[in-house]
């Protein structure tokens, strides 16, 4: 059976994540969906005149939102990154408004697609965007999945590479919490080829407070410096989408609904 994939918003996101799909051979079949439709047909000629140069080939089908129906993914990077330029408060909120509004439109639409596959959230602030698109769409909890701190989580294991001068994948562990300046790095869960970071950091001059700041902030770096963040959360969403077609059953720290687990917060007094 064809493998598909659809991606609602083709902005530096959006195309970020179909360069990376389309380039990994990751499906058959895409489906582009996007407002701006001089921009998404562009698109599509631009990796049309690409698969040439592929491994693989790929068919592109544009702004048809029933062929999402037997789609196995879509991925929504709805946003719009001026309102996160023009934001002095530097947190993820800024998009909230007009992203919750879109939510309504793209929702119903995906709903009335027929669509039954996994959707994958990366609109900002994705925690609060991914609980929506549940809401509006009555998609099954477990088929409605953010990046979550999936991203701030490389960020952490680049950090920590770098301080021990290591490739990232050396790294492992996680960045918990909202993918917001709440996240917090689980140290306890932090390892560094296989060795606890903290019995590391002790042995060494390795500035652990300095490596968390570094992770958090990492997004604001990269939008500070070209406008927009893009490859490091498409490459999150292409991970997430590649492991939910393989059925992988891999652990991956992301946005998700869980009505089977309760939290209790305990305040020191």
């Amino acid at each position: 059976m064809a493998r598909k994939v659809g991606i609602i918003g083709l902005g530096n996101v959006g195309s970020a994540v179909a360069h990376a799909l389309i380039a990994q051979g990751v499906a058959d079949d895409y489906v582009f969906i996007d407002a701006n439709e001089r921009k998404v047909t562009a698109d599509q000629l631009d990796f049309q005149d690409a698969m040439a140069n592929l491994e693989m080939h790929g068919n592109i089908t544009i702004n048809d939102w029933s062929a999402l129906e037997d789609a196995d993914v879509v991925i929504s990077t709805l946003g719009n990154i001026k309102l996160q330029q023009d934001n002095p408060s530097g947190d993820r909120f800024a998009e909230l408004k007009f992203t919750s509004s879109m939510v309504q439109s793209v929702g119903t639409n995906l709903k009335e697609s027929g669509f039954t596959g996994v959707l994958i959230v990366i609109s900002n602030p994705v925690d609060v965007i991914t609980a929506l698109f549940q809401q509006v769409t009555g998609f099954p909890t477990h088929k409605v999945i953010g990046t979550g701190t999936l991203l701030d989580t490389a960020r952490m294991q680049r950090a920590v590479g770098e301080a021990f001068d290591l490739d990232p994948r050396s790294v492992s562990g996680y960045n918990l919490g909202e993918h917001g300046n709440s996240q917090f790095v689980a140290w306890s869960t932090v390892q560094v080829l296989g060795q606890p970071i903290a019995k590391l950091a002790d042995a060494g001059d390795i500035d652990l407070a300095g490596i968390e700041a570094e992770a958090r902030k990492g997004g604001f770096t990269v939008l500070n410096g070209k406008g927009y963040t893009s490859y490091g959360v498409a490459t999150a969403a292409v991970r997430i989408a590649k492991a939910v077609m393989a059925d992988a059953h891999a652990e991956l720290v992301v946005s998700n609904r869980r009505d089977d687990m309760a939290f209790i917060c305990h305040t020191r007094r």
